[in-house]
């Protein structure tokens, strides 16, 4: 999960998220990730098989952003920037 200065978030899936991270961070393009400079990683979890992860992402795209809300801050409670972590699976 992704998020802003300004608390947007952002719910992706990826095989590959040092790869997918820093497309979103160089996108700048009209997209989601860069019309709204989502560039800070809070939340990540991992499955063994993609359908499991994809399974999960709509999933979560599915809640209210409170329960989102409510996820992230369980796992991180200061919304730090996750990137370069050594607890990224």
């Amino acid at each position: 999960m992704l998020t802003n200065r300004s608390g947007t978030l952002y719910v992706g899936v990826t095989n590959n998220l040092e790869r997918r991270l820093a497309e979103h961070v160089a996108s700048g393009d009209e997209r989601f990730t860069g019309r709204y400079a989502l560039d800070r990683l809070i939340y990540v979890e991992s499955y063994p098989e993609a359908r499991d992860g994809i399974a999960r992402e709509k999933q979560l795209k599915g809640w209210r952003r409170s329960k989102k809300v409510a996820l992230v801050n369980a796992a991180n409670p200061s919304w730090r920037d996750l990137r370069g972590r050594a607890e990224l699976p």
